[in-house]
């Protein structure tokens, strides 16, 4: 078996995207926790150097888990649309199964593969969580890990593939938002606020951005084979008008948070992030040629990676 095939399949530079999420969440629901224990016992506030997110267990099993759920997508991703001939004369990198590269069959056991480790490393992430204690909240997860199985498949394998009737936004928004970061915050609190959703939806409009510059680019060849994305529906100038809500209304989010949450000047360190971001959008409004949005896909997910960082830093330093 040649392995560099399917980690070419896997699409590594698409990880830190999808990672984004439970790094804000992460930090900012282990900052709560330590905050809550300690006030509860010692009656006094936690200092950053108390506060190590990256030395907990459930951490890395949830980056695992999220890198699973990806690389399982993206598996999904490259054999749907392969058989259904939609990458046929796709623009960008190139895919496996519609290369010829990887077969259908294999591309099926590896995705197989795929599900099962993601899926023991969902249920390890559970048991350090929630523990024998927590049976409720273990169903809860365990139930929202087969939803995220179910969803990477169902992107475009299938007759009712939801990637191909304009849904797949909605799905971003939910899974790479909503359920990374409250998802995350929630492994470490064991409780949500309703402030944790704003840089959920901040996150969540981010990496919506990037499959809508994705599908921005890939418009013309989606509307010949039947793909109707969200882009195919509304076309061209709309979504550019969309393009430009989704960031700006990310920023809108996320500046929400810190001012609710103000304790320092230090928390607008995510505006850094911006700088690329705005960058980019002045490119995609002077763009005239969508196979030119290719190269801002990189920028864009990086620039999401970026927030997630300095937007998690910059609330507890």
């Amino acid at each position: 078996m040649d392995v560099k095939k399917y980690i070419q399949a896997a699409r590594l530079r698409t990880l830190p995207l999808s990672i984004s999420g439970i790094i804000v969440g992460s930090i900012l629901g282990n900052y709560d926790a330590t905050f809550r224990i300690s006030e509860k016992i010692f009656n006094t506030t936690v200092s950053i150097n108390e506060v190590y997110f990256y030395e907990s267990p459930i951490f890395w099993l949830a980056i695992l888990t999220t890198i699973g759920f990806q690389v399982l997508s993206n598996f999904a991703n490259d054999y749907g649309d392969g058989i259904k001939g939609t990458d046929d004369n796709r623009t960008g990198e190139k895919r496996l199964v519609a290369s010829g590269v990887i077969t259908p069959k294999q591309m099926k056991q590896a995705m197989v593969v795929a599900a099962l480790l993601t899926l023991v490393i969902a249920l390890l992430l559970i048991y350090v969580s929630f523990g024998k204690d927590n049976f409720g909240y273990s169903i809860l997860f365990f139930g929202l890990g087969v939803a995220s199985i179910a969803a990477a498949i169902k992107y475009t394998v299938g007759k009712s593939a939801y990637g191909y009737s304009g849904l797949g936004d909605v799905f971003v928004f939910v899974f790479f938002g909503l359920l990374s970061v409250v998802g995350s915050y929630f492994l470490f609190t064991k409780e949500i606020n309703f402030t944790i959703f704003l840089p959920a939806f901040s996150i969540g409009l981010l990496s919506t951005a990037v499959l809508n510059l994705n599908n921005m680019r890939d418009r013309e060849n989606d509307q010949k084979v039947g793909k109707n994305t969200l882009v195919v529906k509304i076309g061209a100038e709309f979504s550019k008008k969309y393009h430009y809500v989704l960031i700006i209304a990310s920023f809108i989010f996320a500046l929400l948070f810190t001012v609710i949450k103000f304790k320092s000047p230090l928390q607008f360190l995510f505006v850094i992030a911006y700088i690329p971001l705005l960058r980019h959008l002045l490119f995609v409004v002077k763009n005239i040629e969508a196979v030119a949005l290719d190269g801002e896909l990189k920028k864009v997910a990086l620039s999401t990676f970026l927030f997630g960082i300095l937007f998690g830093l910059g609330q507890i330093l």
